[in-house]
């Protein structure tokens, strides 16, 4: 070994210093020897996705090679999409760090597949194509499904073509689906698993409809019940029964009938191949009940039955499964006051009835109940004769009277001149109300139009009668203003009675016109019984009082010249006497019988005018006369024109008789 040793020739470039140290490799042999060693690695950065090679796995941890230094370790959560994944798969991931505090590689699966994700996902939906996704959660309406790292979302409608009605059961299972539906802008993902299941379907959907026919009677399974019918799964195809086809009698939901998942025979109605739409029967399956009625049911038979529907304009009755009659609300009861179905009966109330009308053709029944009862106006003479009294109970109103009912059936009209002897009614709520109770009189039957005239204000003694000695024309009584009207003024006179007065017959003394609830004296200047009309006036109390005034001066007046006149004539002997000797009385005289015919010039004049003012009176006399003859009476404004009339061809009268006094007073003052 020595002589070996001895063989050896010694290095020139030796580093003892280094192998001294213990580093036996020489600086160029370590630059060639890391040189050699990084070649042999990838270069990487960090932020950036490569490829790498499951090496090994377990249930917690990936470990992905990627070619560097060290390998790097990926959580499995990252990997739930694929349960299928194995030693040896190629995966892309993300590196995040190409070592940490402890030279640990730092992977990320799930940001490598997000950061392509939108790539691979928009194309997808270009391409329609099939990917795989898992099922991460449950959401409200659907569910959450990771597709490349994008949470997408997966409505309930689109899991399967069969409703669903448990979620869970969906829960972290890998499924396929199709890219349905791209949001860029919020980031959103629609996929569907149903789109899959359907274009399976639609091949076995042509092939099942270009075998239907109609009358065709199929199995199917109850798929859906909706509140307008049931979807049945005839096998790959659905076909809709809708709520009027389950059955025969009325139902108020299709649950009464079939439940889910059953299993029943329908048949084909119709379909279309267009739509892809088929509708089915089930009641069709069984004999219709009208088929089946009894052929001794006639009409005036009665019938007992179920009230199944109530509307507004009567209800219909179930008298057998499937056989139903309409019972108008006219039918219900003899009264002829308007009620509404529901007054009369309620939804599943068991009823007797009449059977109206019956056509086994069109299937169609009117059935009655009223005529269970007599007819109250069968024997409406012999109950309710005219002149007799009552207790009825009011009903409606109208503007000419108020509708009462007697009994059930039995109504009649009481007008509203027949409400009071005294008062202007306007409208019967001033005396009554609605179902208040109130006395009546039948004053005329009409049987065959069944009417009844009735009368309140019969029940008292007519007052007019002894008004008629109380309102005398002239009569003076205090009364107060109740209502103004444009024409002129109702007031109120003892004994509850109403009178009319003109605006120009409200004048007070002072010339001020009479105002409402002003108490004042009137006078009647017109009563007329059959009419019920008094006609009063306030102004006429003053001026007659004014005429008495001056009828009163002008007699004093007449007395004086009466006496001029004998002094007059006594002056005369007494001229004679003196033989006019008298200068003084002569003068005195002669100045008095110059006034007495300045008095008689005035008093022509006044005559003349008052002829002319009785000329104009007669003439608007003469015009109002004819507007009277032309307005028809019945109403209050007639009536108050009416009674305006009067009050002026009273005046008129009046003017006549004042100028025939004027007339007659020349006369008197000759003599």
């Amino acid at each position: 070994m020595t002589e070996n040793l001895n063989n050896v020739a010694p290095m020139e470039d030796f580093d003892w210093a280094a192998y001294a140290e213990g580093d036996s490799y020489s600086k160029e042999s370590k630059e060639k020897l890391t040189e050699s060693y990084d070649n042999t690695l990838n270069k990487i950065n960090d932020k950036e996705v490569v490829t790498g090679t499951v090496t090994s796995m377990n249930k917690r941890e990936v470990v992905v090679n990627i070619g560097y230094k060290s390998d790097g370790v990926v959580s499995m959560n990252e990997f739930r999409y694929n349960p299928n994944l194995k030693v040896g798969d190629e995966v892309e991931v993300y590196i995040e760090s190409q070592e940490d505090k402890k030279g640990q590689l730092i992977l990320s699966h799930k940001k490598a597949r997000a950061s392509r994700s939108w790539d691979r996902v928009n194309a997808a939906l270009e391409n329609n194509e099939v990917i795989n996704g898992y099922i991460k959660c449950r959401t409200k309406g659907g569910m959450i499904v990771d597709v490349f790292g994008i949470e997408a979302f997966l409505p309930g409608s689109q899991i399967d073509v069969k409703p669903i009605r448990d979620y869970d059961i969906f829960v972290d299972k890998t499924m396929e689906f199709k890219v349905v539906k791209i949001n860029p802008e919020y980031k959103n993902v629609v996929v569907s698993h149903k789109a899959l299941i359907e274009e399976e379907l639609e091949q076995q959907k042509k092939e099942i409809i270009s075998k239907l026919e109609k009358g065709q009677v199929l199995e199917g399974v109850v798929k859906n019940i909706t509140s307008y019918g049931v979807f049945v799964d005839l096998g790959g195809v659905d076909g809709l029964v809708h709520i009027t086809d389950l059955s025969w009698g009325r139902i108020q939901h299709p649950d009464e009938v079939v439940k889910l998942d059953d299993k029943i025979n329908v048949v084909i109605l119709d379909f279309d191949n267009e739509k892809k739409r088929i509708a089915l029967g089930l009641k069709q399956l069984t004999p219709h009940p009208w088929d089946s009625l009894s052929e001794t049911l006639k009409v005036g038979d009665i019938v007992k039955g179920k009230v199944v529907v109530i509307a507004d304009y009567g209800a219909f009755v179930e008298i057998a499964p499937g056989v139903e009659g309409l019972i108008h609300v006219s039918e219900m009861s003899w009264t002829q006051h308007l009620h509404s179905a529901q007054d009369f009966m309620s939804v599943g109330e068991e009823v007797e009835a009449v059977i109206l009308t019956l056509d086994r053709d069109e299937r169609k029944m009117s059935l009655g109940i009223k005529q269970l009862k007599p007819d109250p106006w069968e024997d409406i003479e012999q109950k309710y004769p005219v002149g007799s009294t009552h207790t009825a109970t009011v009903r409606n109103f109208t503007n000419f009277g108020a509708f009462v009912e007697i009994e059930d059936g039995v109504e009649g009209l009481i007008h509203i001149s027949d409400l009071s002897w005294t008062k202007k009614i306007k409208h019967p709520s001033e005396v009554t109300e609605i179902g208040a109770p109130i006395e009546v009189q039948v004053l005329d039957i009409d049987k065959e139009n069944r009417r009844l005239s009735l009368g309140h204000k019969q029940l008292e003694e007519n007052p007019w009668d002894v008004f008629e000695t109380i309102f005398t024309v002239g009569s003076i009584h205090e009364g107060t203003i109740i209502e103004m009207l444009d024409k002129g003024a109702v007031v109120s006179l003892p004994y509850g009675v109403e009178g009319f007065a003109t605006p120009k017959h409200l004048v007070k003394e002072d010339n001020s016109q009479a105002q409402m609830d002003e108490k004042l004296e009137f006078k009647v200047i017109e009563f007329n019984k059959d009419a019920k009309r008094i006609i009063v006036s306030h102004s006429r109390i003053h001026e007659d009082l004014a005429d008495d005034s001056r009828k009163k001066g002008n007699n004093k007046r007449t007395g004086g010249r009466k006496e001029g006149g004998n002094e007059t004539a006594a002056a005369i002997p007494a001229m004679e006497r003196t033989t006019l000797g008298d200068i003084e009385e002569l003068a005195a005289l002669k100045e008095k019988l110059d006034s007495q015919k300045i008095e008689a010039l005035n008093k022509k004049v006044k005559q003349e005018e008052a002829a002319k003012e009785a000329k104009a009176a007669e003439a608007k006399a003469e015009e109002v006369k004819t507007k009277t003859e032309e307005v028809k009476a019945g109403t209050p404004e007639v009536a108050e024109t009416k009674a305006e009339v009067k009050a002026e061809e009273t005046t008129s009268e009046e003017s006549k008789a004042e100028n025939k006094a004027e007339t007659e007073k020349p006369e008197t003052d000759k003599e």
